[in-house]
């Protein structure tokens, strides 16, 4: 029985990654024969996780291998985004498409826990409401800014707006009132293992995820599993220090850690343009840079080279085969690739670096909110015959 449940878990969670599979891709992938595939598929269709269909194009004589394609329509999740300066909610369907979304401000107004879970809950609300007749909520997850405490959501620090055991996950829970539990994570572990999943990451099972936001996260994959540390608050690469002589100071309370020296302030403040902020604001000098304004060609340079002595330091620790840049420096990487990739190779060792693979996000602005909606599908993923759902 416990093989048949993995089984079922397995299979569902192939076509929930990679989308509709025949019967016999899913055979090869799982190692079994085609009878196994048909009896697992019978069991996920009666459950109206997945359907058969005819591969599109068929015709005539012979059976071609059914395709096995997720309810995407009907089986879905809450996912929100919880950003410096912007909240986000979706309902995400099983196979990960962004079906519908809602999105608001964020002020930077210190701890706002009951600000933020009004608002989320509003947004959630909304999104239940406009979801077609029969729609199915198996999960609820969400993606925050700051350091997550595993399994009930607990906010243990999130140093950009004064966080401290903000006891996030339960009163989402209570707020939205759905009988579900709030999975949350932290927003670079999530985005690391969506890319991984489904991004820039394919294909790579040793990666590091990094996530601008004002300030710089990090998710680190080896062997394809998240490297969580003691208490599941590793990764914390944006207090990586990397310029402890004059170096700007930190939120943490320490002096040039990466974030410090990456991050949204210091490259407004590189620029002179400290009256700014915001995400269209690091854009800005990005594009300034790029058509040769010499105040932002001079502030990306100098966060291309801090980005690149930290970028440099992860791969001589982990050599992973991708280095993905998310969110704001996504932005800003093309414009500071030069400065990063000249430290790459004067700090990083040959041997390490020649396999790492410098890339964007696949997933754009959407990788920690469909890392969010992935966290919320996990009880479903682990144990189909097992997990709760609610209309």
């Amino acid at each position: 029985m416990h093989k048949t449940r993995s089984s079922l878990g397995t299979l569902l969670n192939h076509v929930h990654t990679s989308g509709p599979l025949s019967r016999a891709a899913l055979a090869e992938r799982m190692g079994v024969n085609r009878s196994t595939i048909l009896a697992l598929t019978a069991e996920l269709v009666g459950a109206g996780l997945v359907r058969e269909e005819r591969p599109a194009g068929t015709v005539g004589a012979g059976r071609p291998s059914l395709v096995v394609t997720p309810e995407s329509e009907r089986i879905c999740v809450l996912a929100f985004d919880i950003a410096v300066d912007r909240l986000t909610a979706a309902r995400v369907g099983l196979g990960g498409p962004v079906l519908d979304r809602r999105e608001t401000t964020r002020p930077r107004a210190g701890a706002d826990l009951e600000t933020v879970v009004s608002k989320l809950a509003v947004l959630g609300r909304e999104l239940v409401d406009a979801a077609p007749a029969g729609t199915t909520w198996v999960g609820i997850g969400a993606s925050y800014c700051g350091m997550i405490r595993p399994g009930d959501g607990m906010v243990r620090y999130g140093p950009e707006l004064g966080w401290v055991d903000q006891a996030f996950g339960s009163e989402l829970e209570r707020a939205l009132g759905m009988g579900l539990p709030v999975a949350v994570g932290n927003e670079a572990h999530l985005g690391a293992q969506a890319e991984f999943a489904r991004g820039a990451g394919i294909g790579f099972s040793n990666l590091i995820y990094l996530h601008g936001d004002v300030g710089v996260g990090g998710g680190i994959l080896v062997g394809g599993d998240l490297l969580g540390g003691e208490g599941g608050y590793g990764c914390e690469v944006g207090h990586m220090l990397v310029n402890p002589f004059g170096g700007r100071p930190c939120l943490c309370g320490s002096r040039g850690c990466l974030e410090a020296e990456t991050g949204e302030y210091a490259l407004l403040a590189e620029a002179g343009r400290t009256g700014q902020s915001g995400r269209d604001a690091v854009r800005g000098v990005a594009e300034d840079a790029t058509t040769g304004d010499p105040d932002a060609l001079r502030a990306v340079a100098a966060i291309g080279d801090w980005l690149g002595i930290g970028v440099a330091n992860l791969i001589n620790l982990f050599n992973p085969g991708a280095v993905i840049f998310g969110g704001m420096l996504r932005d800003l990487y093309p414009a500071a690739a030069p400065h990063v990739q000249a430290r790459i190779a004067q700090h990083a060792m040959p041997v390490s670096r020649e396999r790492a693979h410098l890339r964007l996000s696949g997933l754009a602005d959407d990788t920690t909110l469909i890392g969010a909606a992935d966290r919320g599908f996990a009880t479903l993923l682990a144990d189909p015959a097992k997990a709760g759902v609610s209309r």
